[in-house]
């Protein structure tokens, strides 16, 4: 039984109503939503073979059916996908972190204005040029690079992330689509797994089913060091790689942002300078 398939569509038929769909709404319902039947009717499957499919039941089910469901359920391009890799689960289920070329690592470093950085479909950031680093408070330990598990189970993200309620269901949304298209990951699935567990918010927004993918937008950030950094960001994705992608963040010339980034660019420089200052000095020191 496929239980996500199930909980998904019947989410969707709960959200419509007959008139959003043109039907005449007869008798009163004791659940919100479209019936099985009126589904049915309006993708034009038998109302058995419709409960079937809701009820993860279905087997072999054509592009042709899922596309009528899609259009009875009003769904939009991402949960139209959605719906088709949760009905027929075929894609490849990561093959582990794939080392960044060095033209990407290049593009990264020439971006000297722009914080950069590259994530993989399981949100972790895998890479990020200096400026980036800097923003985004990068080290080498994993965890300041898991961004779900650092944006439900960390405090303080709360903080950095101004907009966090608006986030989170960015963030949650996108992880139900990565999940349906990388079924077999268990390292994802141990994700959601453990934010089900241990966050209240991230368990009423995954019980939601919604799927979105963020390809651009507005990012407001509430640095520690130099205060509020506003971006309007940019996701791109690399050549022949489906499961990383580059992410830009770029500030209003003249802005306060623009200002404000010149200003941690010269802090981190100067950090810079000073750590490889202090190893110097110590490996000097070493050698005599």
């Amino acid at each position: 039984m496929n239980a996500q398939l199930s909980d998904f569509l019947r989410s969707r038929r709960a959200r419509l109503s007959p008139q959003d769909v043109g039907l005449a709404g007869y008798g009163r319902r004791r659940v919100p939503g479209l019936r099985r039947e009126e589904v049915a009717q309006l993708a034009g499957v038998s109302t058995d073979y419709y409960i079937r499919l809701e009820q993860g039941r279905g087997r072999q089910v054509s592009d042709a059916v899922l596309d009528a469901v899609s259009r009875a359920l009003r769904l939009d391009p991402t949960e139209h996908a959605y719906l088709h890799d949760l009905a027929r689960p075929h894609r490849a289920t990561g093959r582990g972190r794939q080392p960044i070329r060095r033209s990407v690592r290049h593009l990264l470093e020439s971006m000297r204005d722009t914080p950069a950085i590259v994530v993989d479909y399981r949100m972790v950031i895998v890479t990020a040029n200096t400026l980036g680093v800097a923003v985004f408070g990068l080290t080498d330990d994993l965890r300041s690079r898991d961004r779900a598990r650092q944006f439900f189970l960390d405090p303080e993200s709360r903080t950095f992330f101004p907009d966090w309620a608006a986030d989170a269901e960015s963030v949650a949304a996108e992880l139900r689509l990565q999940a349906a298209r990388h079924p077999g990951d268990q390292w994802l699935t141990a994700l959601i797994g453990e934010l089900c567990i241990k966050s209240a918010e991230f368990r009423t927004l995954w019980a939601d089913h919604e799927v979105r993918e963020k390809t651009q937008g507005l990012k407001r950030i509430n640095h520690p060091t130099v205060g509020e950094l506003v971006f309007t960001y940019e996701r791109l994705a690399l050549a022949d790689d489906d499961e990383q992608t580059l992410i830009a963040y770029t500030a209003e010339p003249g802005s306060p942002t623009a200002e404000r980034l010149a200003v941690l660019a010269s802090w981190t420089a100067a950090q810079d300078a000073g750590a490889e200052a202090e190893w110097r000095k110590d490996n000097d020191t070493a050698a005599y």
